[in-house]
């Protein structure tokens, strides 16, 4: 293959080595890999292994640390014909999804992997993870950010991680997977964003700028204001029941987050279930927030919503923008009505 590709290696469980009786991010890891793929040299696109300065364990991300990645990929981005992410799969699908929106529409595949198991271990999933992801940076049909693990290929704000131990950690509940990699490499073209003259945007993100809370049942509204309270809090996630629904019986509750909304706090609504989106006129329990101004979140998933807030609130969006911006289709980040409206 003569397309190069970038290894950008930040941290996670695929380069971790053991110390003192835990895993932590181990350095020189272009060396290490290099010893596992050297067989398989010739079947790969050339690569290229940049590590970060600082490297992260995921659970330790931070918004601020996204945009330290996205600044890494543009510059390095003329240079090279895709790229491979290495990332802890805590937090990859949330720095995936503002990969998605900092990068815009994206003419080069951007590509996030990591493993279960580190690369050392001998059952380790991190070599097939890394050669399919490679495989996919290299192909000239893919031009957004995606996630590859376990074979799948799955648009990135549209990837959650559902399972702790397995190996296939990752899926995608309400959107179709892009592509496999199997005997053959599968891809679904008719799915794929088209290629795009980048539009990048990085602004400074603030992680106190944006909340998220769950509801659960007798919450209380003591705790719900005291979380509004934030000082620079803008925005909150709220993670609530089935097609969106809230305890509309508890009225302290409901003048909480409408008094929020009045201060000018963007609250949105995303459901905890992994699949299905949002109808928040279904229901008496959810139509109250209609009321309120509480802007509904179709089906993103809690990731890309809080990745998709903190973005255009750090971008200048507010009141009517940031709702419309918030309810459209972002590089393929929720479904649209029918009519092709909002989502």
């Amino acid at each position: 293959m003569s397309r190069r590709i970038l290894v950008l290696y930040t941290g996670g469980t695929i380069g971790m080595v053991a110390s003192q009786g835990a895993y932590v991010p181990g350095a020189d890891f272009g060396a290490r890999l290099g010893r596992y793929l050297r067989e398989r040299l010739d079947d790969l696109p050339d690569y290229d292994v940049v590590e970060l300065e600082r490297l992260i364990d995921s659970a330790n991300i931070t918004p601020e640390d996204w945009t330290i990645i996205a600044r890494t990929l543009v510059d390095y981005w003329h240079q090279y014909d895709g790229f491979v992410l290495l990332h802890g799969t805590d937090t990859m699908a949330a720095t995936a999804s503002a990969l998605s929106y900092m990068l815009g529409s994206c003419d080069k595949p951007v590509i996030l992997t990591g493993s279960q198991l580190p690369l050392e271990q001998a059952r380790t999933d991190a070599i097939e993870n890394l050669v399919n992801s490679l495989v996919f940076a290299a192909c000239a049909d893919v031009s957004e950010v995606c996630i590859c693990f376990r074979s799948k290929l799955i648009r990135g704000n549209r990837a959650r991680k559902l399972k702790t131990s397995e190996l296939d950690a990752f899926d995608s509940p309400n959107a179709p997977l892009l592509g496999r990699c199997g005997i053959g490499l599968e891809l679904r073209r008719d799915l794929l964003l088209p290629a795009g003259q980048p539009n990048v945007q990085i602004p400074e993100l603030d992680h106190r700028s944006v909340a998220v809370l769950t509801l659960f049942p007798g919450i209380s509204s003591a705790l719900v204001d005291a979380a509004l309270a934030l000082p620079q809090l803008k925005g909150l996630i709220i993670l609530t029941y089935g097609a969106g629904n809230v305890p509309d019986a508890d009225t302290a509750l409901i003048n909480v987050l409408a008094a929020a909304i009045d201060r000018g706090i963007a609250i949105v609504n995303v459901s905890q279930c992994p699949a299905g989106r949002v109808a928040q006129k279904t229901y008496a329990s959810g139509a109250v927030l209609d009321r309120i101004g509480v802007i509904p979140g179709a089906d993103l998933t809690p990731e890309a919503a809080f990745a998709k807030l903190h973005v255009l609130l750090a971008t200048g969006h507010s009141g009517r923008a940031l709702q419309e911006s918030l309810q459209s289709p972002l590089q393929g980040d929720c479904s649209p009505f029918e009519s092709g409206g909002h989502c």
